[in-house]
């Protein structure tokens, strides 16, 4: 009876033995999945914020690209609001001055002639502008009007052009002898006149004009 007693002590001896060693096993392999689980997730979550930080990184530096080109746009319209208030502060003066010429007293009037489809001054040419040049100097009153024209050979562009260029020649000869260039006003018209009886070599023409204020 006793005997039979120690057979059935033993085995549930061995028996609570090894569920004890089984728990503590399942204890340990837990234990290393969960460290294991949580190495996993520490290392995604690293990934993840490392793209998170480089994202953010392009982030900032595309706002600071767009803050460049806003901060270059809004100079770049600063400047041109700029340039084209000048623009238009000058276009008015020159519209000022030639809307008054008519205020002004005719002194002399001379006339500047030109080759056929030429704009070149001749030697006789700078002859009289050099006299011009000398009464602008001695009477700070006085200014000067250019027209230019042509004969009516050729089209009417071509001629409006070619009279443009030739005031322009006289203009420039004047302010290069020292006449001060608000004291010129200037403007090519063409050809003189359809009708005139003129002959086609005197039409050629720059006409000056020596004004003087009438106060």
């Amino acid at each position: 009876m006793r005997g039979a007693i120690r057979l059935v002590v033993v085995p549930a001896i061995v028996l609570l033995a090894t569920g004890c060693a089984t728990k503590d096993w399942v204890k340990n392999l837990v234990g290393q999945k969960e460290v294991e689980i949580d190495q996993r997730v520490g290392t995604r979550v690293g990934a993840v914020e490392g793209r998170v930080g480089e994202q953010g990184q392009k982030v900032t530096w595309i706002e600071n690209e767009l803050g460049t080109v806003k901060t270059t746009a809004g100079e770049a319209r600063t400047r041109a609001d700029s340039a084209y208030s000048r623009a238009d502060e000058v276009d008015g003066r020159l519209t000022r001055l030639w809307n008054g010429r008519h205020t002004r007293q005719l002194v002399e009037t001379i006339h500047v002639q030109f080759g056929f489809d030429k704009w070149e001054l001749s030697d006789g040419a700078q002859t009289a502008l050099t006299n011009v040049v000398k009464d602008l100097k001695t009477n700070p009153n006085l200014t000067v009007d250019l027209e230019g024209y042509t004969d009516p050979v050729g089209t009417p562009g071509y001629n409006v052009g070619l009279s443009q260029r030739r005031v322009e020649t006289v203009r420039r000869y004047l302010i290069e002898q020292g006449t001060e260039m608000p004291r010129v006003h200037s403007i090519g018209l063409g050809p003189l006149n359809g009708k005139s009886t003129e002959e086609h070599a005197k039409q050629r023409r720059v006409t000056v004009r020596l004004m003087v204020n009438q106060d």
